[in-house]
């Protein structure tokens, strides 16, 4: 048998386990009074890697265990959780989530999820792929990375590379009879570099993120866009304070798309503690941009068949035509607000960002400089500076000043500010330079203008 089937084998018989104690201990817990019970169980292995100038740093191999159980009594809430499978630290933690909910007060949103809600349908999304790579393997593989790296003229020092292999085991279960079993891999490869000149140092990085190591880009082309990322920093220089046009590159964007998720989550919404508050039906953005989610994308990094309630994931616009469709809840949050879950507890699944501009048409990056014309290529963002209760933006930025759709010369020490209200209805194109390597896929993000501050 290969290994392969052996890894395919061994996980399925591991996920039988986790779902047979499951489901035990909600029949124990329904036996000591509660009304209610789920659980969320878990084992998660992998190998990590670090390497820097050559030499080994670290190696890790992790085997991590969790095991989590709430129990309700009424609408009263204990929950518990624990690392150790062993039967006496199992029936400790049902003893301790039993006490608690005695304890607590009656809170009349507490409550499993709607049992006709829950997923009956589970698709293979195609997530699981074991790297079956050895110690010395990942060793040879980080310094080949950084190797590529180090190689290019003008890069004086590694902070070194890292090869990451994961694979994570998953059962949720509850008392309406619902047994979900879920098994991913993910596997990582990174490098930053440092390179110098006589105006000082400059430190950059790169990485790959993917289900299946078949789909990494090669340790060379990693390597090579390291140091060219960080090559292309030398020579930085500030600006002078402005208003101007603003392009994101695909993976900061997507910060962008999370703090929308932030202000339309329902724990911010119910402690009316979000700039979007009374939002759902009302435009946000421009008329041509959309937003969905999809759960069901093979190999998708946020894929999933349901939530972490059970809750059947299913295809549904967030925004559409620039109007906020929806928020994003979970069965909790719905009731507190008096609305139904949108089976999103634990997140979204893979949220996509369709391309498109003010102009109807499509550019990938060099386009999207072409339309940025002369303003602020952001490729990196600092600090802390962003309020979802007001919508208020103020982060440390670097990048690059672009004129007339090309790239000038580098920037940093500086701040970018605006409003995410004014960012949200204020953007002009969405590029189709997707970034894969998140569970939200967005290319880069214009923006009509913010204010940088500088010198």
């Amino acid at each position: 048998m290969s290994e392969v089937a052996i890894s395919q084998d061994r996980s399925l018989s591991e996920l039988d386990r986790l779902a047979e104690l499951a489901e035990d201990v909600i029949r124990r817990a329904r036996a000591a009074g509660a009304s209610q019970a789920e659980v969320a169980a878990s084992i998660d292995t992998g190998l990590n890697v670090n390497v820097r100038l050559g030499e080994v740093e670290t190696v890790e191999h992790t085997r991590d265990r969790g095991f989590g159980l709430t129990v309700y009594f009424g609408q009263r809430k204990g929950s518990a959780s624990t690392a150790d499978l062993h039967p006496d630290s199992i029936q400790a933690t049902l003893e301790q989530a039993c006490a608690i909910a005695r304890y607590t007060e009656e809170d009349p949103a507490a409550g499993l999820a709607d049992a006709a809600r829950m997923a009956t349908a589970f698709p293979d999304l195609d997530l699981w792929h074991p790297w079956n790579i050895d110690t010395a393997q990942a060793i040879a593989l980080g310094v080949a990375i950084e190797d590529a790296g180090r190689a290019h003229a003008g890069i004086s020092n590694s902070d070194g590379a890292s090869v990451q292999a994961g694979q994570s085991l998953a059962v949720y279960a509850n008392s309406h009879g619902f047994v979900g079993r879920e098994r991913g891999t993910r596997h990582a490869l990174s490098l930053a570099l440092i390179a110098g000149d006589e105006d000082g140092m400059q430190r950059d990085y790169w990485y790959d993120s993917v289900r299946a190591a078949g789909d990494f880009m090669s340790a060379r082309a990693l390597g090579d866009k390291a140091a060219e990322r960080t090559l292309a920093r030398l020579g930085a220089r500030g600006l002078s304070t402005r208003q101007c046009p603003v392009l994101f590159v695909p993976e900061l964007a997507r910060g962008l798309v999370g703090h929308l998720l932030g202000a339309v989550s329902g724990g911010a919404l119910y402690r009316r503690a979000s700039f979007l508050l009374d939002h759902a039906g009302k435009a946000i953005m421009p008329g041509w941009l959309n937003i969905d989610e999809r759960p069901h994308l093979p190999r998708g990094q946020g894929s999933g068949n349901f939530d972490a309630e059970g809750v059947a994931a299913v295809d549904s616009a967030l925004v559409e035509g620039g109007v906020l469709t929806r928020y994003v809840l979970g069965s909790y949050s719905a009731r507190k607000l008096g609305l139904e879950s949108t089976g999103n507890a634990g997140g979204v699944h893979n949220l996509i960002v369709e391309p498109g501009a003010t102009d109807g048409e499509r550019s990938d990056f060099d386009g999207m400089l072409q339309r940025l014309g002369t303003g602020l290529l952001v490729t990196e963002v600092m600090g802390q500076g962003v309020s979802i209760v007001t919508g208020d933006y103020s982060r440390g930025a670097a990048g690059f000043w672009v004129e007339n759709g090309r790239i000038a010369y580098p920037v940093e020490g500086i701040t970018i500010a605006a409003n995410l209200r004014e960012m949200f209805a204020g953007i002009v194109a969405v590029g189709a330079d997707v970034d894969p390597r998140s569970h939200i896929l967005t290319g880069s993000i214009l923006l009509d203008r913010m204010t940088v501050a500088g010198e």
